[in-house]
């Protein structure tokens, strides 16, 4: 027996004693003085119980319809990007004297990355094998594997992803599969009960936990873009690593969030876990199974959100709305006349509570959106007409993939117009031209093709790619089912590379 558990087991034997001494003298001392209200003490405890099982029974039932919709995603991936450039960093790096024993890094041996593997959650939304996860837990994965609740092992492919949300689709070859119901988030309050299963620290498939509603509408403690969405929904239902992209159900099993992230100093469940709204999922999950990308919509605007000590100073009666701190040059806010310092209270007649909720709105939009906001300016009320704008609208995302029934293939990489700002960023030499590569797709083509973020194309099948939409362009005019031949620049050397695109895929 541990040392640990034996000093537990020691402590209880010492206070075994005293502690069975004092409950029989106050037992015998109730039933001595206060004999009468014996049964009227054990009624109460009777009903006590009943009421406790009647809500364990509760809990039971809704957990049992939810759990056969739960799966296990094991994930294996590459090193990340920075991981290969702190390794080629250390070898550029090395004295002129050692440099001769390591040889010169060559473009057709570039650092390896290592193998990693992570374990999340996820949750089956339709009978025929979609699953919603977290972006997180599938980012940058070569290999995807799916335990079932019945014990199934399934391969599962990326869908799409959206790393703005932190949602991804994935998806297993099956039919007639357990799923979940639809719950609504807008309805949560503070105080309501909540499930949150997953697979804790990876070995634990399959747990359920139960807490309570914390709050709803965070805002995203650790953003590292001011356009991502919040209203988050905060929970001390416990979540711990692992449990990422799993379910949160409300009493009735309805999904009403998927856990994404906690706040703790160890690492583990500190009693605060969050989640993304079922709001944001569903539009978000729609998008990805329809198009495999998100279109999020956005102004072009810095917004803060009222507060009792700022509100005064904008002329508004109560605290709320969301103030427009900046507006973007030749955005949709601007030429649709907001202004800094104008309050924004509501969207298309909907009541804007706080930043966040402007922010949910308008990312669920599709660009191209018209869009009514109602604003206070100075004390007084106006109503605005704008257009709402593509988030990251100089990316295009090049599938190879046109109208339904294209025969095309993916190779399954996002690009984006080579600016200044790229340039230094990427240190690329001012003689280089072409597009740069933002994303590219786990598993694909592209990826096969050993394309990685920061490469810049420079010609696709023996013409130059001055811009993000003409290399769209190009993609798509190259023969269904033919290879592409990309002139790629990757790490100061450039090369040809051919591409076999995934003609499996041509209606995935």
């Amino acid at each position: 027996m541990p040392q640990s558990t034996n000093q537990l087991v020691t402590t209880a034997k010492k206070l075994s004693a005293p502690a069975a001494i004092v409950g029989a003298f106050a037992l015998g001392a109730a039933m001595f003085v206060g004999h009468g209200h014996v049964h009227a003490a054990m009624a109460m405890d009777d009903n006590s119980v009943s009421a406790l099982t009647a809500l364990d029974h509760a809990m039971e039932a809704v957990a049992s319809k939810v759990t056969p919709a739960v799966v296990n995603v094991a994930v294996t991936s590459r090193g990340s990007s920075d991981d290969l450039a702190r390794q080629q960093g250390q070898m550029q790096g090395l004295p002129p004297g050692l440099q001769q024993f390591f040889g010169p890094m060559m473009p057709q041996q570039p650092p390896q990355a290592q193998i990693e593997h992570g374990v999340g959650s996820g949750i089956i939304i339709s009978p025929d094998g979609y699953i919603v996860t977290n972006n997180h837990v599938v980012d940058g994965a070569t290999q995807i594997k799916v335990t079932l609740n019945d014990r199934r092992v399934l391969s599962a492919k990326v869908v799409g992803t959206d790393k703005l949300t932190d949602l991804a689709v994935i998806k297993v070859n099956a039919t007639d599969l357990p799923t979940v119901v639809w719950g609504d988030s807008t309805k949560l309050q503070p105080g309501q009960s909540v499930l949150a299963f997953g697979s804790p620290f990876g070995y634990f498939q399959f747990s359920v936990t139960r807490g309570i509603v914390s709050a709803v509408n965070r805002p995203n403690p650790y953003s590292d873009d001011a356009r991502k969405p919040g209203s988050y929904i905060q929970t001390d239902a416990a979540i711990n690593p692992g449990n990422s992209g799993g379910p949160l159900v409300n009493a009735h099993g309805e999904l009403v969030g998927i856990n994404t992230f906690i706040i703790s100093n160890s690492g583990a469940f500190a009693g605060a876990g969050f989640a993304i709204p079922s709001q944001i999922v569903r539009a978000t999950t729609d998008q990805l199974i329809k198009h495999g990308k998100v279109e999020h919509g956005f102004l072009g605007i810095n917004i803060n959100d009222v507060t009792p000590d700022n509100a005064h100073f904008f002329n508004v009666q109560e605290a709320s709305g969301a103030i427009v701190a900046q507006v973007t040059p030749d955005s949709p806010a601007s030429k649709g006349g907001l202004h800094q310092g104008d309050v924004v209270t509501q969207v298309n007649g909907e009541r804007v509570v706080n930043g966040s909720a402007l922010q949910v709105a308008v990312s669920q939009m599709s660009p191209g959106t018209a869009v009514k906001l109602g604003v206070v300016r100075d004390g007084k009320p106006l109503s605005l007409s704008l257009t709402v704008g593509q988030y990251h609208a100089k990316s295009e995302e090049a599938n190879n993939e046109g109208d339904s029934g294209d025969q095309k293939g993916k190779i399954g990489l996002a690009v984006a117009d080579l600016d200044d700002q790229a340039r230094q960023q990427l240190n690329i030499p001012v003689h280089v031209r072409g597009v740069v590569v933002q994303q590219v797709r786990p598993a694909s083509p592209a990826e096969d093709a050993g394309i990685q973020p920061g490469d810049v194309i420079m010609e696709v099948n023996r013409k130059p790619a001055q811009s993000a939409s003409e290399f769209v362009n190009q993609v798509h005019q190259g023969p269904a089912g033919k290879d592409l031949l990309l002139l790629v620049w990757s790490k100061g050397n450039a090369s040809y590379r051919t591409v076999h695109p995934d003609v499996s895929e041509q209606n995935g």
